[in-house]
């Protein structure tokens, strides 16, 4: 079912992504064939950001295609699935504000950078945003919710 706003779905997604925190993502590689990691993205409303290296596979991939897909299943009938635009932030202010927040949200879905990365201006610390172009919230067997931003 097609839900109009992100508020009809909020409750149940920030549940069941923090719940599980990790996800699969999956990526179109530069010879155009599927990869599948698990990361760790933290979630500001609809806009999710994920902490990564600037010389991962994925910085190609995502050169390559921009698009991801996301799978967070911690219950196999209770899913949620993103489809994503993804964009570096490349602005210090935007990844200043992601690596705090990485800091401040409560475990476990945060933590803090700084053992991973060392400082936020290094030069391999990424920071991906994740736009979504659908969120499918999946409750087998009753009907899906589904919404896509205006």
């Amino acid at each position: 079912m097609e839900v109009s706003s992100f508020s009809d779905i909020e409750k149940a997604f920030f549940e069941r992504v923090y719940h599980v925190v990790w996800c699969n993502v999956a990526t179109i590689d530069t010879h155009n064939r599927p990869r599948s990691r698990i990361l760790h993205p933290l979630w500001q409303g609809s806009v999710g950001w994920i902490t990564t290296r600037r010389n991962s596979f994925k910085a190609k991939h995502f050169a390559h295609n921009p698009y991801v897909s996301l799978a967070y299943i911690g219950d196999i009938a209770r899913p949620v699935y993103i489809e994503c635009k993804v964009e570096w932030a490349d602005d210090i202010e935007q990844k200043q504000q992601v690596w705090q927040m990485c800091k401040d949200t409560p475990p476990p879905a945060g933590f803090d950078p700084e053992p991973i990365y060392g400082h936020v201006d290094h030069p391999n610390f990424g920071v991906l945003k994740l736009i979504p172009w659908r969120i499918e919230i999946s409750n087998f067997p009753a009907e899906s919710l589904i919404w896509h931003p205006k």
